[in-house]
Formats: structure tokens, C-alpha cells, sequence
């Protein structure tokens, strides 16, 4: 058969993308493990810095442990807000939680503000403690903005009303537009902010423009992020959603009975 010859050069082709694929699906299946874990470590160090026990991304993977110890995890049945004793908490995996039918709960429509159409029937809560007392409750929080789902971290004083922190580890907003909700000075500006009113209703108000202290219920109020309208009503409408009785509304009620 002639080198020139178009069977040969199909030949040829053929075994090259054979040979590439087993080399990347090789690859990909070495590497996931590692990829897992990094996951994992990368979700852990956004927690910690929204809690503020950390203050700078830069932080080796002994530090994240290191830090970590002051955090004791619950999962949480939403429906009755108490905590699940059967199950791991280092084992479970709230993204598989939250997209199996099985391990799942749709979401009725008039309630689903943050667009997510399901939850997780079960979700941890984060408690930072110091000297045996909670300090903080870090709860997990997802919900739409324009383009993605925004993946974050609400931290909230032991009053389950005052803010102590946010942050997002994953989104798709547009860079400088509705990805300024990484902005840490954004970030900042929720420390503080009363999330709940005095009857415990979700309040947070993410506002077009800047908020002014003197503005009626400017407690509760949030700066808009220029330009990005639908990203700004999306943190406000997941925040809220989260904090409803369809979201932690009912553990936050039993933590301030005492009961956790």
C-alpha cells in the first residue's frame, strides 16, 4: 500500500485518536481523585473565608485543616430543621444530594425564588465555636444569577439575623459586571446587615445604587453591583430563599430555642 494512499492515511488517523483517547481517559481517571480533593479543599477555604478565619486565599492545605478544627459540622433535615445523627457528614456529597431525585425535594414554583427547581433534603450547617460556645453559623447557599448558578457561604452571628460574612467559591457572572460579587469589598459591605427581621422573615434587599444609612430599613439593604441588575436580584432572592422555612428557616428557629 502506497504512504500516499488515502486508506493508509485513514489508518493512520484512526489510530491516533484511539491512541489520544485512552492517553486522556487515562489522564482523566488518575486525575480525578486529585480533583476531588482539591474540590473539596477549595470549597473548605471559602467557607473559612467568609467566616473570617482566614484572610487570605494564600493558605496551604494544612492551614485550611488547621483552621477547620474550630468548625463542627450537622446535617440538617430542612423539613423538620433538626439535625440527622445516621448519616457521615465528612461523606456526604451535597452536590449529588442536591441533583438526585432520591436524595432530593422539589421546590413548588410560587416558592422557588432562587430558581433552583430542587434541594437536598439534607444539608450541613457549619458551627464555629469558641470556647464551647458558637460564634457563628455558616450555612451553604446556592441559587440563579444571569448566566450560572452562584454557589456561596452565609456566615451569620448567634443571633441567626446579623450577617458576619459571605462569600461565593463558584459562578459564572460576567467578569466586572455581575462577577463583582467577588469583589471583597462588596463582600464586606453585608457585615453587620440584619438578613432576618425582629419576627424572623427574611428581609435582605440588594437595591440599585448605593444604600444610604439614613434610608428607611437601610439595615437590611445591600449596594447593587453596577450593570448587573439580574446578578444583584438573584444573591438577594437565593439569600432570602435560603433563609425562609423552605430553606434553614426552621433549624435557625430551633438554634435560637436552644435546641442545637
Amino acid at each position: 500500500m502506497s504512504n500516499d494512499s488515502t486508506s493508509k492515511t485513514l489508518i493512520v488517523a484512526a489510530c491516533l485518536c484511539v491512541a489520544c483517547s485512552v492517553l486522556v481517559s487515562t489522564a482523566a481517571v488518575l486525575l480525578k481523585p486529585t480533583q476531588v480533593k482539591n474540590k473539596r479543599l477549595d470549597v473548605k477555604k471559602n467557607l473559612l473565608l467568609a467566616a473570617g478565619l482566614i484572610d487570605s486565599p494564600k493558605v496551604t492545605e494544612n492551614q485550611i485543616k488547621e483552621a477547620f478544627e474550630q468548625i463542627e459540622t450537622k446535617l440538617i433535615d430542612l423539613s423538620t430543621g433538626k439535625e440527622v445523627t445516621d448519616m457521615d457528614s465528612s461523606t456526604y456529597d451535597l452536590e449529588k444530594a442536591d441533583k438526585d431525585p432520591s436524595m432530593a425535594t422539589s421546590i413548588p414554583r410560587a416558592e422557588d425564588i432562587a430558581r433552583i427547581k430542587m434541594r437536598a433534603k439534607v444539608r450541613p450547617v457549619y458551627l464555629v465555636k469558641e470556647s464551647g460556645k458558637v460564634s457563628q453559623i455558616i450555612l451553604p447557599f446556592h441559587g440563579k444569577g444571569l448566566w450560572s448558578t452562584m454557589y456561596g457561604f452565609l456566615s451569620l452571628a448567634p443571633d441567626t439575623k446579623t450577617v458576619k460574612g459571605i462569600g461565593f467559591y463558584q459562578h459564572g457572572e460576567t467578569p466586572g459586571l455581575g462577577g463583582e460579587i467577588d469583589n471583597k469589598k462588596w463582600q464586606a459591605s453585608w457585615q453587620g446587615k440584619k438578613v432576618l427581621s425582629d419576627s424572623y422573615k427574611p428581609t435582605i434587599d440588594v437595591i440599585k445604587g448605593s444604600v444610604d444609612s439614613s434610608m428607611d430599613g437601610a439595615i437590611s439593604k445591600i449596594d447593587g453591583l453596577s450593570g448587573a441588575t439580574l446578578t444583584s436580584n438573584g444573591v438577594e432572592a437565593s439569600v432570602n430563599y435560603w433563609l425562609s422555612n423552605g430553606g434553614y428557616g426552621k433549624f435557625l428557629a430551633i438554634f435560637r430555642a436552644g435546641g442545637v
